[in-house]
């Protein structure tokens, strides 16, 4: 079964697919600059700097020199990605080949960013303007409420405890690919929808974002505006508060949204309002990068099958759900078990054993994560022979034919069906072959100019 990618476009592709005019005026934010450098591959950001006092062309020769021998795949990687977000000018000579020229636009506001450091657009708040600011461990779990709340709404789960304040309009936008829609029964998760919710929390945050951005663009908001603008949020202060009153008016409605998201906290004061960046938020300049820090794991499984969670979000455990039998809940422990009706049900919708597997791997409790292996092997063996069980036998609608009234029009037959590529089976002695249904019209033609 085919693995789905939902993750293969990147946010920094969607940035590169904008057209040279708006990447230019994105990079004409400092802050953007260092934002696009955290997300370039190590090599990458190493040509960065070596070339950022450089406004001449370099030979692309030289700049291969700068890396070992066996290095050339990752040079490659490392200037494919550079010319696709437009940092790197490629032109080519015959006589030197090919030279490279760093974007002057970026050359400049980096530089100053180095220099003299960035100053954001807007200033935190007074202390004595805002009061009861929430903590910053109370920010933590509002965040976190907030985006479970969210995640359990767009599988549309009935564990949700509340609704968050985003329309039906654009949860669905959200739930594109996620979630297939039927008739009679409730939407399903697809498998790119299972592989979402095994991701980590800040690849499935840019999942979403890249989402509102392609919406935002639908409503004519320009993107580039809208990218610097969350970019720009991720180097706010967490915990401070920031005025409303700094914010034009797609920023507002913008950053009302991010707050059903868990990005941000809102309050109200008797004169001003303010935002509060959380952690969501100043994350995502990190996140930027395909490389995320490990989180502590909270599943254990024994060589039974038995299944224990320690955790309590409800999320964990409508995740669990989908392939395994959950047999009760504690306050702060999901027991349940992999079994073999469970697992099928998975295979069913979409899901692999290697994801499965993978997502047990990936959450091993802290207490069992350095065995080697982390999952006992007999239930990983298991796992992926009950999904070879499903795939040894493949059904193909055919059609039988017999009787034939001479081995000439049988072999002609053969040759028939094979070159139009639905020969199934055929058996020379008995003279008899089975072809696919979608060449069956074309057979009985040609055996009716055989008579």
């Amino acid at each position: 079964m085919p693995e789905v990618r939902i993750v293969a476009r990147n946010f920094m592709d969607m940035v590169a697919s904008l057209p040279a005019m708006k990447l230019d005026q994105l990079y004409q934010n400092a802050f953007i600059c260092q934002a696009i450098v955290r997300s370039l591959p190590p090599l990458a950001k190493k040509y960065v700097i070596q070339m950022l006092y450089v406004e001449e062309v370099v030979p692309g020769k030289l700049i291969e020199e700068w890396v070992l021998p066996d290095g050339s795949t990752k040079y490659r990687v490392a200037i494919d990605r550079l010319v696709q977000l437009r940092i790197f000018s490629e032109t080519f000579d015959r006589t030197s080949g090919t030279s490279y020229r760093l974007n002057p636009t970026f050359r400049v506001n980096l530089q100053k960013h180095i220099t003299i450091g960035g100053v954001l657009p807007r200033e935190p708040m007074s202390a004595t303007i805002t009061v009861r600011l929430p903590s910053l461990e109370d920010l933590e779990v509002y965040a976190h409420e907030q985006w479970e709340c969210f995640l359990l709404q767009l599988i549309n789960s009935a564990q949700s405890e509340r609704m968050t304040n985003i329309s039906p309009a654009m949860m669905r936008i959200f739930q594109r690919g996620l979630l297939t829609q039927r008739e009679k029964d409730a939407p399903r998760l697809t498998e790119s929808g299972f592989q979402f919710l095994l991701m980590d929390t800040n690849a499935q945050l840019w999942y979403i974002i890249r989402e509102y951005i392609l919406n935002s663009e639908e409503l004519d908001i320009d993107s580039a505006d809208l990218i610097a603008f969350l970019l720009e949020l991720s180097f706010h202060a967490t915990g401070e508060a920031y005025n409303m009153n700094t914010l034009d008016e797609i920023q507002r409605i913008t950053i009302k949204d991010l707050a059903d998201l868990g990005l941000v906290k809102l309050q109200q004061g008797r004169k001003d309002s303010w935002f509060i960046p959380t952690k969501l938020a100043t994350n995502l300049s990190v996140s930027l990068t395909d490389s995320s820090a490990r989180k502590e794991g909270f599943i254990v499984v024994e060589t039974n099958f038995r299944m224990y969670a320690y955790s309590t979000s409800k999320l964990h455990c409508e995740i669990l759900r989908l392939f395994s039998r959950i047999e009760y809940q504690l306050p702060n422990l999901i027991v349940g078990a992999i079994t073999k009706e469970s697992l099928y049900s998975a295979f069913e919708n979409g899901i692999t054993a290697e994801q499965i597997v993978s997502f047990l791997q990936q959450n091993a409790h802290p207490r069992v994560a350095e065995r080697i292996p982390s999952v006992p092997e007999n239930v990983t063996d298991q796992i992926r022979l009950w999904e070879a069980d499903l795939n040894r036998v493949e059904m193909t609608p055919a059609h039988f034919y017999d009787e034939f009234p001479s081995r000439d029009v049988f072999e002609a037959a053969c040759d028939f069906a094979r070159e139009c590529g639905g020969l199934l089976w055929e058996d020379s002695k008995k003279m008899r072959l089975a072809v696919k249904t979608e060449v069956h019209m074309q057979m009985r033609e040609h055996l009716r100019g055989q008579r």
